[in-house]
């Protein structure tokens, strides 16, 4: 590995500082670890048989060299509150269920071993089916369906 400085490092890539005391949202969080992933390339280890493990050994899963291992060796991610690359650290910090995890990187859906792009479009497919919240809350949904029961109703006369 080549170390370089800042200044250095300026000269052969385009840098972006990230202010990391601004909270990420879970989509944001999401798509830089598919951005992490891209930029590593190559293949990466999975998880074994995540499905099948009792719930507080699967929370202690990890693997060397696992798309897990790319999303904690990133300052931003870190600073972001990510606590380490065990399975249960993924699922408290991305926000994912373990049905989503498990498709993300269990062995059973790519074999020991897959490629970080891999790995990356699935994170990118649960971040597209992520919500934001819009600050209206539970009251909008009740009324919006309450209109819409409404006007169903209205339909019928």
């Amino acid at each position: 590995m080549e170390y370089r400085t800042l200044a250095e490092t300026k000269e052969v890539a385009a840098v972006h500082p990230v202010d990391s005391r601004k909270p990420l949202s879970k989509r944001e969080r999401l798509e830089r670890w598919a951005d992490l992933l891209d930029d590593h390339g190559g293949s990466l280890r999975s998880l074994y048989e995540t499905e099948f493990a009792p719930r507080h050994k699967r929370r202690t899963m990890r693997e060397d060299n696992s798309p897990l291992s790319v999303a904690f060796a990133d300052p931003v991610l870190r600073g972001q509150g990510l606590q380490g690359d065990a399975y249960g650290d993924a699922i408290d910090f991305f926000g994912l269920s373990h049905g989503e995890l498990h498709h993300i990187l269990c062995y059973c859906h790519c074999g020991h071993m897959i490629r970080a792009g891999m790995v990356a479009t699935r994170v990118r497919e649960a971040a597209s089916r992520v919500r934001e919240s819009t600050g209206y809350g539970l009251q909008a949904c009740i009324v919006t369906a309450s209109a819409v029961a409404a006007a169903a109703i209205a339909a019928l006369f």
